[in-house]
């Protein structure tokens, strides 16, 4: 058994400039946990493959191609491949966001780009 405690992970370094720390990498799945503060967002940005976002704690914004919606705790968000995204912490308090790569089809294809 592998645990990982999350606030002693490092953040990595990210083009949104936010707190964002790898939990979890596999050949199938990859998974971080992004920390929002107050005022704090994602660059709209398209990812090559499915994602879905669980969020952990608070209330966020969250854009998925044209749709915008305030997501609050134990909801998940599915967003689908090459449709462009973000996150948005509009609220006084912070937003954590688990946010799941899904790397292949199930059949074993990976649908990362190259």
């Amino acid at each position: 058994m592998k645990i990982t405690e999350v606030a002693q992970l490092e953040s990595v370094k990210n083009p949104h400039n936010v707190d964002v720390r790898k939990v979890f990498e596999a050949p199938d799945t990859s998974a971080v946990v992004i920390t929002l503060k107050p005022g704090e967002s994602l660059k709209k940005h398209v990812t090559p493959v499915a994602v879905f976002f669980y969020v952990l704690e608070g209330t966020g914004v969250v854009e998925t191609g044209e749709e915008r919606q305030s997501v609050g705790r134990d909801s998940v968000v599915e967003s689908p491949a090459m449709i462009a995204h973000t996150w948005k912490n509009e609220s006084n308090a912070v937003v954590r966001i688990l946010v799941v790569k899904i790397l292949t089809t199930g059949k074993g294809k990976d649908t990362r780009l190259r």
